[in-house]
C-alpha cells in the first residue's frame, strides 16, 4: 500500500497539474465515445494500450472478457453495458482478449476447477468458443498456438454473447454503434483487429 500513497503523491505533484483543465471539464461532463471490454488480467491496461485520456474510455473488466448472453434480472455486466450504450451513447464497442490468457488457458488446457466452483461457472460463458477453438485446432498445435485460439474465438462468442442484449441490438439496428475485436498480444504489445470475424458476428445477430 506505500506504493500506492507514493503513485497518488505523484500523481498529485507531477500529473494532475498539466491536466487540471481536463478534470475541471471532466467534474461535470462524461461522454465517453467507446466502452472497452477486456479482461481483468492485471497487464492488459486499456488506457495504455490505446493512450486515452481521462474521460474518454468507459471501461468493463471481466475474467476472460467474457459477456454473458443477455437474461432478464439483475447483472453487473449487463447493466455497465445497458448504462455505456443506452445512458452514456458509446458509439463503439471493444472486446479485448489478450496472450497468455489464464481463463482461456484453463480451458484449453481442461485443468481441474473443482476448488473454484465460482471460475468454473463463470467460465461456461466460453462454451461456443470453446467448440469452436476446438474445432478449428490443428491435432499437433502446441499448447500456446492451442491458447491464442481459443482468445480469438473467444473475443467473437462474446460479440455475439454482446449482440443479445436489448441495448446494444437496438443501437446496433439503428446504425448508432459499432462492434470491433481486438486481440492484444503482451510481448511484443502489437493489438490486431479482428474485423472478418466481427463482420460475420455482427450479421448474423
Amino acid at each position: 500500500m506505500n506504493n500506492f500513497a507514493d503513485g497518488i503523491a505523484q500523481f498529485r505533484r507531477d500529473v494532475f497539474p498539466a491536466k487540471e483543465k481536463l478534470f475541471a471539464h471532466l467534474a461535470t461532463h462524461h461522454r465517453p465515445e467507446t466502452l472497452f471490454i477486456g479482461c481483468s488480467d492485471a497487464r492488459v491496461t486499456p488506457e495504455l494500450i490505446t493512450q486515452s485520456e481521462p474521460g474518454e474510455l468507459f471501461v468493463v473488466r471481466t475474467a476472460g472478457n467474457l459477456v454473458p448472453a443477455y437474461v432478464p434480472g439483475a447483472d453487473g455486466v449487463a447493466a455497465s453495458i445497458e448504462y455505456a450504450v443506452a445512458v452514456l451513447g458509446v458509439t463503439d464497442i471493444i472486446i479485448c482478449g489478450h496472450s497468455a490468457c489464464g481463463a482461456m488457458t484453463a480451458l484449453a488446457e481442461d485443468q481441474d476447477l473443482s476448488a473454484a466452483p465460482m471460475i468454473a461457472d463463470w467460465l461456461r460463458h466460453a462454451d461456443a468458443a470453446r467448440a469452436r477453438a476446438r474445432a478449428a485446432a490443428a491435432p499437433a498445435a502446441s499448447a500456446e498456438t492451442r491458447v491464442t485460439t481459443l482468445v480469438r474465438a473467444n473475443v467473437v462468442a462474446q460479440l455475439q454473447n454482446l449482440s443479445t442484449h436489448p441495448s446494444v441490438a437496438h443501437a446496433l439496428a439503428d446504425q448508432r454503434l459499432s462492434l470491433h475485436g481486438w486481440f492484444f498480444d503482451i510481448a511484443s504489445g502489437s493489438v490486431e483487429t479482428l474485423d472478418d470475424a466481427v463482420a460475420s458476428t455482427v450479421s448474423a445477430a
